[in-house]
This record gives structure tokens, sequence and C-alpha cells, in this order.
């Protein structure tokens, strides 16, 4: 069985600790990422996973699978979403056709790992004789935030859309409901049947976009050209929701898919006032709240009940508990404004290391850049800035127009507006260093690549 990682998503919902360039699954929010706790789970009953990603967040799945020695992953990346009935069928073309699959999202938490073993090894039966196979959870509330499944036994009756509080609490007591997961199980060529008889354009598209895919065994890339062809649609509306083949796995796996500060708030140890905590707090006669904190500062807070306090280095989101879900409404303003909180936090990963931006008026931006050993950046060159680059610690090698110098600890250098530059650390210790840019526009998309070893846009 093989486990196709869904590893894309903007992750608006859990603004601003989530940004599209650095999306939930990603952060740390609990010991390890959701994504890094996705690759363990699943490891221990598939012998290998396909990551459907893109190139922007390929180099942060690398790092983090690293950290815990997980190696040998292979990467479907997208130039563009499709949503996951493309993502599943590109996958699916790309094994055997009796394969069989684990679709999961890479951004689910799910605390009773004994019952989610059992319900995979039951969906894996199903499988084998031919069904596609959900997985439903059985509701401890009436949640309006998921899609529910109708179902008799293991039996699909039909698949609801996300109800009202009052749909919601009928479906609870009349039984046989359960959340949609988002997870499935399947052979490969019983989907791509399926897909074709009940979406036959996104499978027309989808096997011309495999057919121009390019790469090697471990990172295959799908053309822009042709993944703009395929209609965007998610497996439940093209294929679940039709399909006559359809069964259910019900379980009581202790699921969430954390889709608003208040379900993390359901998850998070409680102090004695029923606060969750992860933050630097002092607090007094305050009960029932959420304290996030991706910053150093301490909250502080008198006399609050049923809050969210949601605190980044560049951005603070205030709001009752019962409004998490209108954080998108936030986060579409701020796209309306061409915001780059939307985007980016200030500290961005890229495929060599990352940089935080420490200071930013008009006219010029300071960074710290750390580059990790043996890594380089583009050889490059800005047409509106000039930059004064400070090492901190480590050694730096520097293309510096037609010379390459040595640079060390407390030395610098001076790279003016239009010459070709190029940073590398040859050392076995990070690189730290400080970049102060001078110029009247310093935004990302000033980098003119000559030549890099990542083969990326200009702007990531």
């Amino acid at each position: 069985m093989i486990n196709v990682v869904l590893c894309g998503g903007s992750g608006t919902r859990l603004w601003p600790i989530s940004r599209s360039f650095m999306p939930k699954q990603f952060i740390k929010i609990f010991d390890d990422s959701l994504f890094q706790m996705t690759i363990k789970r699943n490891r221990e009953l598939c012998y290998k996973e396909i990551i459907v990603s893109n190139e922007e967040l390929y180099f942060i799945a690398l790092d983090q699978l690293e950290e815990i020695g997980a190696k040998d992953s292979e990467f479907l990346l997208e130039p563009i979403g499709r949503d996951t009935a493309a993502a599943i069928a590109l996958s699916a073309f790309s094994v055997d056709p009796e394969e069989i699959l684990l679709i999961t999202p890479s951004d689910h938490l799910i605390k009773n790992q004994k019952a989610y073993k059992e319900a995979v090894l039951k969906a894996k039966e199903f499988a084998k004789e031919g069904f596609l196979v959900t997985f439903g959870i059985t509701p401890s509330s009436p949640h309006t935030g998921y899609g529910y499944i109708e179902a008799e036994g293991y039996d699909v009756l039909s698949f609801k859309e996300k109800p009202s509080l009052e749909v919601a609490k009928e479906y609870l007591k009349k039984g046989g409901f359960y959340w949609n997961s988002g997870i499935f199980c399947f052979q490969a060529g019983v989907f791509l049947k399926e897909l074709e008889k009940y979406a036959p354009k996104i499978y027309k598209t989808s096997k011309e976009a495999f057919l121009g895919i390019k790469g090697d065994k471990n990172i295959k890339r799908v053309p822009l050209n042709k993944m703009e062809k395929i209609v965007k649609k998610s497996i439940d509306y093209a294929v679940m929701e039709h399909s006559k083949i359809v069964k259910v796995i019900p379980s009581n796996m202790d699921w969430s898919d954390l889709g608003s500060f208040d379900s993390l708030y359901e998850h998070f140890p409680k102090d004695s006032s029923q606060n969750a905590i992860k933050a630097n707090t002092v607090l007094e006669n305050s009960k029932r709240n959420l304290f996030y904190a991706s910053s150093k500062r301490v909250i502080c807070a008198i006399d609050i009940e049923n809050l969210i306090v949601v605190d980044s280095e560049d951005a603070l989101l205030i709001m009752r508990r019962d409004s998490s879900q209108k954080v998108k409404n936030i986060v579409n303003k701020l796209k309306e404004e061409g915001s780059e909180l939307v985007n980016y936090h200030k500290t961005v990963y890229r495929p060599w290391g990352h940089f935080t931006i420490l200071e930013e008026e008009d006219g010029y931006k300071i960074k710290r850049i750390v580059v990790k050993p043996g890594k380089r950046l583009s050889l490059q060159k800005h047409y509106h800035r000039s930059e004064h680059w400070i090492v901190v610690s480590g050694t730096a090698i520097i293309v510096n127009g037609d010379r390459e110098i040595l640079v060390r600890e407390n030395e610098s250098t001076y790279i003016p507006i239009g010459q070709e530059h190029r940073l590398s650390n040859p050392g076995k210790i990070d690189l730290v260093l400080i970049e102060a840019q001078v110029g009247r526009y310093l935004k990302e998309d000033d980098i003119i690549r000559i030549e890099d070893d990542f083969k990326r846009d200009e702007n990531c």
C-alpha cells in the first residue's frame, strides 16, 4: 500500500500562524509538525509515500523529512493547485493499477493510533475487493465546519454539505451520520475508472498532464501548460458523491482537521481556568481563552473570557472563540490590499536555508540570512538595490562581479546595483550574516537568476 500525502493548501483558517508559503501542516504546533506526524503514522502501514505538493513547499517538506529521518520519499510537484481530484489522479496514473493507495491530507491530527490502524486495515480489505473507501469519524458534537456522510453499516447512502447547527443536531439525534474525514483508500485503477466515468474531462486532462511529467524517480514535475487545463474539483464532487461502489469505515480515531482556532483550543491542555496556552502569559481572572504566540512577547490579560489571542512577529489576531470560522474573511481583505502577510512570515524558508526580516522602512531593508552547510544561493543580480553583507558566524565564499572572495566572521562586502553575485557556505556549520539592502524597490521579485542549483523561478 502506498500513502499519497496531499500537501498543498493555503492555510488561511489558522492565519496568522499559517501562511500560504508556510501552511499549517509544517508549523510545529505540537512537538512534530502535522506533516511529520502524518509521515510517521502512515509509514507503519505503507511501504512508501508519494507527496503531492508544489515547488515552494517542496524544500520545507525535505527539511522536515530529514528531521525525522524519513528517506526516499517520492514527490509529485504541481505548478498550480487543481484540488484533490487531479492530485489523486496524477498519483494514480504513476503506479500499477492494482496498487492500493491510502490518500491522506498532511494537516490532520489523529490521536488514537490504534483505532486509526484498525480502520485503515479494514479499508484495505474493501479496497482489495474493488471498492472506493472513505473514512467516517463518529461525531462528538453537532459540528458545522465538516461535511457529513450518511451510512447504513459500511454502505454510504449520501454525502452531506456542511450543515446548519439545527441540521447537525438532527444528524446526531438520528444516528448513522459521520464527519467526512477526507481520507480515502482504493486501488489506483478502480479510482481512475470511476473518475473517467463521472468526470471524464478531469480524467483526460490529468492523463495528458501525467504524460507530460518531467523528472526522475523521486521528483516528478507537472508542466504548467498541462496543469492549467485541468478543472479544479475535489474528489468528493468529482467521484465519491456519484460512484455506486463507495464504502465507509466508521471510526473513533480522535480525529481533527484543525480547521479553526476553536478546534485548536479543544486539543490543547487547559489550566485551572480552562485557558489553552502556548505562549508566555501573565493572566488575571481570565477564563476559557486560547493564547498562542510564535513571537517572544509576553501576553498579559485581565478579566477576559472566551477569546482567541494569536500573536506572531508581524500580526496580532483577537476574536471571540465562536468567531474562529471568520478568519478567512480577514485573510480575503488582506489579499485585496495586496498584503504579503497572507503569504509569508518574517522568517522565510528557502532551499538553501532561511532569512528573517529584522527591519524594513522606505529605502532600506535589513535581513538575517542563514545558509546551510554546503549550500549556495543562485548566481543573481538586482536592478533596484545594492546590498551590504556582514558575516556574523561561519565563513562565506562570495562571487562579487568577476571576483571570488572568502569572507570570514566580522568581515563584510558590498554588492553594487546590477552586479552579478553569489553567496556560498563551504563550511560544516551554518553561515549567518546580516544583509542591508538599500534601494527604492526592495521586493523579492527584483531577483534576476542567472544560474540556480534548485531550478527556481525568480521569486522563490
